[in-house]
């Protein structure tokens, strides 16, 4: 099955088909993130997102963005790759890039119903949560997993 039809490659072709969702009566989802190395941290975070609507859309870093939030040796995985791994997991249902150093401008355009973050963050805290509120969305935040990010994997690699 080819999984990249879930890819929108820019903000436009994500909004159409945010909104075409909406009209047909679906919740809207939206996180953001790099997910470099997919793991359980991953899985059971974007499972959990899913929950709060009928579709998942995750705005991805793209290479440039991940390289100036976490450092030049970064991403691991490519921004295709990493779109790939994210469009075969059941629960996601479409995934764009956003090169901002925040996913805002993205937010703006897709004016999802729900919009989802870590724990570690504070909900009052989060990029674009003023624009879901003030379309009549919610915005929620989702326990992460002890134990699981994609830096303690490389660490972990880099010292065994």
């Amino acid at each position: 099955m080819n999984i990249s039809h879930k890819i929108a490659s820019n903000y436009e072709s994500a909004s159409i088909q945010v909104h075409a969702w909406q009209q047909q009566g679906m919740d809207v989802v939206f996180t953001n993130g790099c997910f470099d190395i997919l793991h359980l941290g991953h899985i059971d975070y974007l499972e959990q997102a899913r929950s709060k609507g009928n579709k998942l859309i995750i705005g991805l870093n793209t290479d440039n963005s991940v390289k100036k939030i976490k450092g030049e040796h970064r991403p691991i995985n490519n921004e295709m790759a990493r779109a790939r791994m994210l469009c075969a997991l059941e629960f996601v249902d479409g995934v764009t890039y956003f090169s901002e150093d925040t996913p805002l401008l993205l937010i703006t355009k897709l004016i999802p119903d729900v919009l989802i973050k870590g724990s570690d963050y504070l909900a009052e805290n989060i990029v674009g949560a003023d624009i879901v509120l003030k379309n009549g969305g919610k915005v929620e935040t989702i326990d992460l997993v002890d134990g699981f990010s994609t830096t303690s994997i490389i660490d972990k690699i880099k010292n065994s």
